[in-house]
């Protein structure tokens, strides 16, 4: 009996049943696309701590001493013998002379933790001499007990995945509530004619599970489609991204089977919610229940009765009658909205922001940067072969360092001692009353300080440093707009530089203001110094810590276009590769690279937020169907008593209005004050935003969206007029 009966229901019910399919399958959708993408960035997680790490669980490593016995092949040996060691490799790029370097295999790498400290106790060696790859073992859910603060990006996969599916119950629970609050009547003739409570939800839950599976399946497959393109979006956006590997599609059957069972499992709590309050309706209760939409006398919506009279009151109740089901779309249109227009204003000052503090900074400065991976400035060897290449203007090679030194008080400028002086740069002095403060070096090539010291109108000389006598005055101006003040005073003709008990001192050759035309960012609150590579070989070696890199900044000759800058990059590197190992970077291309990434980010984020968009609408569209019955017997009321057909197609624009359009009046605020705050913060000129302002975009979705609600309220009030109402009144057909 009722096989049939849900047979004939879902046939003769098809607006009710195409909600529960479109909601299962925006739901599945939704799913799936986290299920597949979470699964993706994970995988490609693991992979770079692959590559970078390698795939060893456990590392031992031990010192050889000449009276030991233990050698490369005795340890793997011994280690092997333990009984959930899997296998042990040789670490050959770690291992020297003096250590033994052994990676360690587990069958089951859970209990990692406790058996590394039972090997090494075995060994004769201290806990010093293990080591865990600690984040490729978070990857896998396993944690060091003893580390307070452990990685949890895959926790935090599943609590997103969690919200998700709570969030996806409470959707489902909306239509599948509106299609069963539909035939409460109905369910309280059969319990009254014997059928239990148990019989009437396990019908429900029945027809839930055939309205579902299909939708359930196809929104599995769309979904691992829409992760699958965004996947390839990344790739294609973020390939000029330096030191990034392209990620490759990955799916496992078992993320299949997951989002399959987390759907069903979402399906059955969303159709048991609502199956369970009907099912323990007394039989008088759910036969006299044939309201359809419980208006709220009490309750009036004087904002809409002001601007739309009696109609606008009427809409305004209705809408208070369904605000329970209609708080999934209120919310999903509203965040969906509210993320879509951040996210704009939000790149579109992102993009301001690089623009003006490093693009057009440092446009004049240079056209092709060139690092030299672990190389020192004087091992370069190809200087003159680089200054021969014709596309070349001007080529630097510089390497930094840094450095301290100690000024004494009277050293200080004084405009610095009227803002508080060395005090308020590197705080209270020592016990010789002098201060500590950062003296970075940056180490040129010789040619190079030779053009400096000329650029600065100074005799160039070999022989000394030429130091950037400045600092930010932070209380007179912001970091968008810096002002300078000098640091010391320019008739101290030496530097002393300082490391541990070692002491160097050099002279100085000019003060400045003016810095070389290098791609760098000095620090605000540092007594930079220039050197020639010359000096550096002489003196400083001892008392300077050199970074491992060096820089080689060449601004070329040609039109700064990218089809020529990319052949004087290739020459440049066809050069230089052979010998080191370097990394390059192309002005235009870098520019072309952010403006891909921005771009990037704007599609996939506005992709999500149209997603979360869809299932307002979805929502909508499944409230406005399933709320047929129930409405139809609402207008034949209104019909009673006069209404027109024409002032009740008003009543559902006003609906419309009402649902698209408080999203929108709620996020338009929220998103100015955002732009507000975050150009105060940024200290950047109002209208240089407001010309740039993304208005057109933002207001195309909010047309979007306007335009789908409508479109819900166009499809069921065109079929809820057409129908006859007063008929309506008199029916009470089972089907």
């Amino acid at each position: 009996m009722w096989k049939d009966y849900s047979k004939s229901y879902i046939k003769n019910n098809r607006a009710s049943s195409i909600s529960i399919m479109a909601a299962a399958l925006v739901s599945t959708i939704f799913l799936s696309f986290v299920c597949s993408i979470a699964y993706n960035f994970w995988a490609y997680d693991v992979e770079q701590i692959l590559m970078e790490e390698g795939d060893w669980q456990g590392r031992i490593v031990c010192e050889t001493l000449d009276s030991d016995d233990l050698s490369e092949d005795n340890l793997l040996s011994l280690v092997c013998q333990f009984a959930n060691v899997e296998k042990a490799v040789a670490g050959e790029e770690l291992s020297q002379k003096e250590k033994i370097v052994a990676d360690v295999y587990f069958k089951n790498a859970r209990t990692i933790y406790d058996d590394m400290p039972l090997i090494a106790t075995q060994l004769g060696l201290n806990e010093d001499s293990i080591q865990y790859n600690s984040l490729l073992l978070s990857r896998y859910f396993i944690h060091d007990p003893e580390d307070e603060t452990p990685p949890m990006l895959l926790t935090l996969y599943v609590v997103i995945l969690m919200i998700v599916s709570v969030s996806l119950i409470f959707i489902l629970r909306g239509s599948f509530e509106l299609s069963m609050n539909a035939r409460i009547h109905q369910f309280g003739i059969f319990s009254s004619i014997g059928a239990t409570p148990r019989q009437i939800r396990t019908c429900l839950l029945q027809e839930a599970m055939v309205l579902s599976i299909l939708p359930m399946l196809l929104g599995s497959m769309f979904g691992i489609l829409l992760s699958y393109g965004v996947i390839k979006a990344i790739n294609f956006f973020a390939s000029d991204v330096s030191g990034r590997h392209e990620a490759v599609f990955q799916y496992h059957p078992f993320i299949f089977a997951a989002t399959v069972f987390i759907s069903f499992l979402t399906v059955i709590f969303s159709a048991w919610i609502p199956a369970r309050t009907l099912s323990r309706m007394t039989p008088l209760e759910a036969i006299r229940n044939t309201r359809g939409l419980l208006l709220k006398k009490k309750k009036h919506s004087r904002f809409l009765s002001c601007i739309f009279g009696m109609k606008g009151e009427l809409a305004g109740n209705a809408l208070k009658a369904q605000k329970k089901h209609l708080r999934i779309s209120f919310i999903s249109l509203l965040l969906s909205f509210l993320g879509f227009s951040i996210m704009l204003c939000f790149t579109t000052l992102a993009d301001i922001s690089t623009r003006y503090t490093y693009f057009e900074r440092y446009q004049d400065v240079w056209d092709i940067m060139i690092t030299l991976k672990d190389t020192e400035i004087w091992d370069f060897g190809l200087t003159d072969e680089l200054q021969n290449i014709s596309g070349i203007q001007d080529a630097t090679i510089y390497q930094k360092a840094k450095a301290m030194t100690f000024l004494s008080e009277r050293l200080q400028n004084d405009e610095l001692s009227s803002l508080g002086g060395f005090e308020s740069v590197s705080g209270t002095p020592n016990e010789n009353g002098q201060f500590q403060v950062s003296a970075p070096i940056v180490v040129l090539d010789d040619t190079s300080f030779f053009n400096f010291c000329s650029q600065i109108g100074i005799t160039p000389s070999l022989d000394g440093a030429i130091v950037l006598n400045q600092i930010w005055d932070s209380i007179n101006s912001n970091f968008r707009y810096k002002e300078y003040i000098p640091f010391v005073r320019v008739d101290n003709q030496k530097t002393t530089f300082y490391k541990d008990d070692k002491t160097v001192e050099i002279p100085v050759l000019s003060y400045t203001q003016t810095v070389p035309a290098l791609r760098e960012e000095y620090d605000d609150y540092a007594l930079v110094h220039f050197i020639p590579l010359t000096m550096w070989n002489k003196t400083l070696e001892e008392v300077c810590e050199a970074e491992s890199d060096s820089y080689i900044r060449i601004l070329s000759k040609v039109t700064a276009n990218l089809a020529d800058l990319n052949g004087l990059e290739q020459e440049i590197v066809g050069l230089v590769s052979k010998q080191y190992e370097i990394e390059s970077e192309n002005r235009v291309q870098e520019r072309l690279s952010n403006d891909r990434l921005i771009q990037g980010m704007v599609m996939i984020f506005g992709a999500f937020c149209v997603l979360l968009a869809m299932i307002g609408i979805a929502n909508v569209f499944s409230n406005t169907l399933g709320f047929l019955r129930q409405r139809k017997r609402e207008f034949a009321r209104y019909m009673s008593i006069g209404l027109t057909p024409q002032e009740m197609r008003k009543m559902f624009c006003i609906e419309a209005f009402v649902i698209a359009g408080k999203p929108l009046l709620i996020t338009l605020p929220l998103t100015v004050l955002f732009v507000q705050f975050a150009v105060t913060a940024s200290y950047l000129d109002p209208m240089v935003f407001w010309s740039e302002a993304p208005i057109l975009p933002i207001m195309i979705f909010a047309t979007a969206i306007v335009l789908f609600v409508a479109l819900a309220y166009y499809i069921g009030g065109k079929r809820l007029l057409h129908c006859d109402l007063n008929e309506t009144l008199r029916n009470d057909a089972l089907i």
